[in-house]
């Protein structure tokens, strides 16, 4: 079953890619290697970009706070109004950034649902910056699909997925769509 963005922008379902327990065994190994990387979660943030990363960042968020015994704190960030193609997006609506912490001297892991070309994260650090100076900014991506045209990396990715161009990925979360599982996706001619 395909989602009505998909409809909208000419995509059908090529491939399931991660089903619910996947993407389940993902976060935990994710929220794993952020702990190791951090040794624990002191002076640790999550700021999940605007809109699945914000799922993800609170889901990761609740497994650290459960592992290490203390919360983590998880903030939202828009990046609508600091992205370098807004002619390109239709109408763009932009939504509060609520961080609700402060990001000074804090180490903070920006989390997003797929990497692709390096834009939505350099538009991430470009409105994170806006908020204060962390001491460090970490990148946690469920999917990395290649194609970056920036030079910017994940310090921790849930699964490489090489795509061509025709192709894209979709993650569905029970939070916004009631269901779970993450799909490739291609142009239809």
């Amino acid at each position: 079953m395909t989602s009505k963005s998909s409809h909208q922008h000419g995509l059908r379902q090529k491939a399931q890619i991660m089903a619910p327990s996947e993407i389940e065994r993902t976060l935990v190994r994710l929220v794993h290697e952020i702990i190791e990387k951090n040794d624990g979660a002191k002076d640790l943030g999550l700021v999940g970009i605007r809109r699945r990363g914000v799922f993800l960042a609170q889901r990761i968020g609740q497994m650290i706070s459960r592992i290490e015994k203390t919360s983590v704190p998880v903030g939202t960030l828009d990046i609508t109004s600091y992205r370098d193609d807004l002619s390109r997006l239709a109408k763009p609506v932009v939504h509060k950034t609520e961080i609700g912490f402060p990001i000074t001297g804090k180490k903070i892991v920006l989390v997003d649902d797929v990497l692709y070309t390096g834009r939505t994260t350099r538009a991430a650090m470009d409105a994170l910056f806006s908020h204060g100076r962390p001491k460090q900014v970490q990148l946690c991506v469920l999917i990395d699909r290649g194609h970056r045209e920036l030079p910017i990396e994940a310090t921790f990715v849930g699964r490489r997925v090489q795509t061509s161009d025709g192709e894209s990925i979709e993650l569905l979360l029970r939070e916004v769509d009631e269901q779970e599982k993450v799909l490739l996706m291609e142009k239809q001619d």
